[in-house]
């Protein structure tokens, strides 16, 4: 699988796409120099940010061949998809998550109905979930709306309702906030990818596959949090 390429994509160039797995652990080396890893996977719908099973009917990190002392680097609920880390670099995961260091991270939402622009404001500005407001994001509809492949199952369908993509990239990261921040305009979220972390991009690594990240996509996850 190639690494996401450097920069800022238009929306029309960054497409998910669906493709067999390609992966073989024996394609290149899985260790740095000092003897860690930091891995990017595609999470699917209905597999949870842990290896462990909680009782639910959610697939677990352990079906997919990880090396055995990697652990995912924050989370995504079982419900979202895209872009999740993996490491057994002491330290990195408070270096990613700690709230004081701005860490960014960027979602396509699939929403219900088309937003107004003052809708996409509000959330830009901040919208106030369980009596708390959110910290201004920046927020913006997908233009073109994105080739994305189905999900399995398929998202909740009226005939009558659109829908419609859009991208938010936040600065923190509270339990189910983009789902929440959604609802509080009105739109609720049908499906939620994360596609980035820091300047790091899913790109085209298809959902249930994961890759190696090379010297040059480590320093565009790190570069932004000294």
């Amino acid at each position: 699988m190639r690494e996401g390429s450097q920069g800022r994509k238009s929306d029309a160039q960054f497409l998910l796409r669906t493709r067999g797995c390609r992966f073989s652990s024996s394609s290149f080396s899985l260790t740095r120099l000092d003897g860690t890893v930091l891995m990017a996977f595609h999470k699917p719908y209905g597999v949870l940010s842990q290896f462990t099973s909680d009782g639910s009917p959610n697939r677990t990190l352990a079906e997919f061949g990880f090396p055995s002392r990697v652990y995912p680097l924050g989370r995504l609920d079982a419900d979202s998809e895209g872009l999740l880390l993996l490491s057994d670099e002491a330290g990195l995961n408070d270096r990613l998550l700690d709230p004081r260091r701005g860490h960014t991270r960027t979602y396509w939402a699939q929403i219900e109905r088309v937003p107004a622009p003052s809708a996409l404001n509000s959330l830009a500005q901040g919208v106030v979930i369980q009596g708390r407001q959110t910290l201004p994001a920046r927020v913006w509809k997908l233009d073109p709306q994105p080739d994305v492949p189905p999900r399995t199952p398929p998202i909740r369908f009226r005939k009558n309702v659109p829908d419609c993509w859009i991208g938010l990239e936040l600065c923190e990261g509270k339990n189910r906030q983009v789902r929440r921040m959604t609802a509080a305009i009105d739109h609720p979220t049908l499906r939620l990818i994360r596609v980035r972390i820091g300047s790091y991009e899913l790109s085209n690594l298809a959902a249930g596959c994961w890759r190696e990240v090379d010297v040059a996509g480590r320093n565009r996850i790190l570069s932004d949090y000294p």
